[in-house]
């Protein structure tokens, strides 16, 4: 037998519950020819997820009531009928909240093994491929630019930060806390942080950017977009990633009050999906690898323990408890 977490509702139009989600005990999987067994080391946890179980993001196949929940994680083989995944080797993809799967590694990728294991869940993962190909398929940095990025302290905008000061950019982060703030302009190196809990954004946008953002990284949406975009220079261009803010609600949140200042500034605005990226991901983890082995990008992990603990570490996202990239150990 083995454990894993069941979705039991499709959460719209309000925050996650547990009652959202169901322990329950399963028959542990056998692997077929070709397939391998992996038991769950850990798992990685985003925004994207609720998501997921509004069935509201239709890149993604819709969820039913019942389905083991969908997560990214890392899992090592422990029984093999596939000679590319031997026993003791770990492998990353969509688990599932799973404490054991089967796998023909079809959508997995073998762990990055000079770094810690967990770092295939942030910045070698789907966090650190979103925040590269936001930034460079549509942000377009150049060098002077000024970029401000919301849910900069979290594990993508954190990310675009930094990338984007490599490219000498000007880069101001948009973050909860004072706490955060610090590490933004301590560790990561931006050059400005916003602490919106404290501070005006809007006020304090028209502070630091007196000429206005040349590229605006969203990851919140809501009322600091908002501000955003009522501080945009001419020729601006908007990423759009995510909109942790609405994940609360769940309801689609009304068009912001400054959108016209995209015609006045004749700025874009666009989103995207990083999955549309897949083919690129190989040759943007190699870059990011040279950059962390030359001591260029930083990250932090906000490691939970415990199997149990899933579904209130998934919360975390949304109460704005996490630091950096969300993972269970499990």
């Amino acid at each position: 037998m083995t454990r894993c977490w069941q979705i039991t509702a499709h959460p719209r139009g309000r925050p996650l519950e547990d009652s959202d989600f169901k322990l329950v005990d399963i028959d542990q999987p056998q692997p077929g020819a070709g397939e391998a067994l992996l038991k769950t080391l850990w798992l990685g946890f985003d925004p994207a997820q609720k998501g997921w179980m509004e069935n509201v993001a239709d890149y993604v196949a819709p969820m039913q009531v019942g389905d083991i929940m969908r997560g990214t994680g890392i899992g090592e083989v422990i029984e093999s009928n596939n000679p590319d995944m031997p026993v003791g080797s770990l492998w990353t993809g969509m688990t599932g909240w799973t404490e054991h799967f089967i796998t023909d590694g079809k959508g997995f990728d073998a762990v990055e093994t000079e770094l810690a294991p967990t770092a295939s869940l942030s910045v070698l993962g789907l966090t650190g491929m979103t925040a590269w190909c936001g930034l460079f398929k549509i942000g377009m940095p150049v060098a002077g630019d000024t970029i401000v990025v919301s849910g900069a302290a979290g594990a993508t905008g954190s990310i675009v930060g930094q990338l984007a000061k490599l490219m000498q950019c000007r880069v101001i982060g948009i973050a909860g806390g004072a706490e955060k703030c610090a590490w933004l302009q301590n560790e990561a190196g931006f050059d400005a942080a916003i602490d919106y809990k404290n501070e005006n954004v809007k006020e304090r946008l028209r502070e630091l950017a007196p000429k206005g953002a040349n590229i605006v990284y969203d990851n919140v949406g809501g009322k600091v977009l908002d501000d955003m975009l009522g501080n945009i220079a001419t020729h601006a261009r908007v990423v759009v990633c995510g909109g942790i803010s609405r994940y609360e609600t769940g309801d689609m949140p009304a068009g912001p009050q400054n959108y016209f200042n995209l015609i006045f500034r004749r700025a874009t605005m666009a989103g995207f999906i990083v999955l549309d990226y897949t083919s690129e991901f190989p040759a943007i983890r190699k870059r990011m690898m040279q950059l962390i082995k030359d001591d260029k990008l930083t990250w932090q992990e906000d490691c939970q323990s415990g199997f149990e603990a899933a579904p209130e570490t998934l919360n975390r996202l949304y109460k704005g408890l996490n630091k950096g990239k969300q993972i269970l150990k499990i």
